[in-house]
Order: structure tokens, then sequence, then C-alpha cells
């Protein structure tokens, strides 16, 4: 737990998913006005990247408050907001891809409910790979030689990655197939390449998503519900958030959009805007929603 809140400590200063600003850095407590210092905490999944500048952007701009970014693993996300180390987090995955986490940190913060649903997690595929379209279909030989027997997924200890070790277990893949551990980013990097020349693929995939927007794709039938089904982003806050900052405790309660919503922004941020630049726009064009979450 020290060295979770440690490393939270340390990514204060540090840069967001995307490499812009971060927010000015300072400590969590203060009045139930108005203002002062917040620290929201993040995985760097571009999703999360998306809704966590959002809120940036309406808590800094609507409520004069000073953001500190934490971009950190699940773990340290989960732990920080458990110790008070960070204030709040819009990015846990539930009931599936984070249940390990809850059940660890769940009675140590405070469940705001969902921001947003309809949500899902797999193994994804180019549609151009017609004869693979289920987990099962990884025990064919011949499937397994057109990807060197390798699902290419994100960062080790994220919720998905789990779930695919378990999958490799259940489908009695362990010993041919391999996990390979990367970036988020690396991940999109490398469906992209394949993508660009119809080379196969597999690949930790979830939505929403921007890839999904930018490329045809599909999930792979999971016989097992090994990932689950649709699942909710739900907002969590420390312990004792809402007498400290009553406002920013009502704003991250009320704030709800829309799968279209983020893939606004993520496609935005990825066609090169930085994440402020892309929240701020929607922000600016959204004012009636944006409104609500504040009055």
């Amino acid at each position: 737990m020290v060295a979770m809140a440690s490393m939270l400590a340390a990514c204060g200063g540090g840069s967001g998913g995307s490499g812009g600003e971060t927010g000015n850095t300072g400590g969590s407590g203060g009045s139930g006005n108005s203002g002062g210092e917040l620290k929201l905490a993040y995985v760097a999944w571009d999703s999360e990247i998306a809704s966590t500048y959002v809120v940036k952007e309406v808590l800094e701009e609507k409520l004069n408050y000073k953001v500190t970014m934490l971009q950190v693993d699940a773990g340290p996300m989960w732990a920080g907001i458990a110790d008070g180390s960070a204030d709040a987090m819009v990015a846990a995955w539930l009931p599936t891809t984070h249940e390990s986490y809850l059940e660890t940190y769940g009675d140590r913060v405070e469940d705001l409910g969902p921001n947003l649903d309809g949500t899902r997690i797999g193994l994804v595929v180019p549609t151009y790979m017609e004869d693979i379209n289920s987990i099962e279909d990884l025990k064919k030989s011949d499937v397994g030689a057109m990807v060197d027997h390798t699902i290419t997924g994100i960062e080790p200890g994220a919720g998905i990655m789990m779930s695919s070790e378990k999958v490799l277990d259940d489908y009695e893949l362990r010993s041919d197939w391999t996990l390979l551990e990367s970036s988020s980013a690396a991940m999109a990097q490398q469906l992209q390449n394949a993508y660009a020349d119809e080379k196969p693929i597999i690949v930790t995939g979830w939505t929403p998503h921007w890839m999904f927007a930018k490329m045809e794709l599909k999930y792979l039938e999971d016989p097992l519900n090994v990932y689950g089904g649709d699942e909710q982003i739900h907002t969590f806050v420390r312990k004792g958030l809402q007498d400290d900052h009553a406002d920013a405790y009502a704003m991250l309660d009320k704030f709800n959009w829309t799968p279209d919503d983020m893939a606004e922004v993520m496609v935005e941020i990825m066609d090169g805007k930085s994440p402020e630049q892309a929240a701020k726009d929607w922000v600016a064009a959204n004012d009636d929603k944006v409104s609500a979450w504040v009055e």
C-alpha cells in the first residue's frame, strides 16, 4: 500500500495520457466551497484519458479547481482513492474488469455509480479475418499459426489482461498461446499496422474505443463468458470528499455521458488534438449537458 501511494505521489507532476499539461500539484484539503486542489487518478486507456480530461476541464473552468492528473496502472489507481492520495477516478469498469480491485478496496472508497453504460471487453480481430469468430477457434492450429500464437495485450495488471489470462486457462490455450504485455497505445498501433496491410492479428479490446470508428473490427464470441457481458464505467471518490469539496463531489456524482460522447473526444485526440484541447472543445460544444453536471 505504501509503495502504491508513493507511486501516486510521484505521478503528481508527470505528464498525462497523451502528453499534455497535467494541472497544478497540491494537496486535497480545503473547504466545501468552489475552488481548491484535486487529484484525479486514471489509467492510460484512450477511453479514460477522454473522460478524465473532460472532468478536469469542467472542474477547472466551471468550479475553479486546480486539478492534478495522476496517470497510473489500475491497482495504484484504486489504492490511491482508498488511501486518500487521490480524490477521484471516473475509470472503474464493473462488474467484471475491475472486480478484484473492488473486492480489495471497496470498503475504503465511495461508489457514485455509473457514468457510462454499454461498455464491453474481449478479444478483437479485424472483420477480414472471416474464419475466426470465436475464442474456441484459437484451438485450431492454422489460426494459431497465422498470428504466431500471440494475443497482443496492454499493460500488465489491467483488468482485461487478468481476464485474458483466465481465457488461456479456461479455454485450455495456455500451452500454445502467449498473451503479450505491452501498452494501450502500443496495442492500438500494432492493430493499425496490421490492419493497413490486412494482416491477421488478435488483440485485447474494449468499447468505447476510437479503433472501432477507424477500423472494421469484431469481438470473438466468448461461449464460456469469461469476459462477462456489457459493463459500466463507475465514478469512485475517496471517503470524506463530500465534506471537503461538496461542489466537486456533486459534479462527479452527476457526471454521466454516452459512448458516442466519449468517442467524439477519443477521435479528436486520435486525429492530433491534445487531450486538454479535445476536452475543452467538447465541453464548449455541450453546454447543456455540462450545465446539468454543475447546477
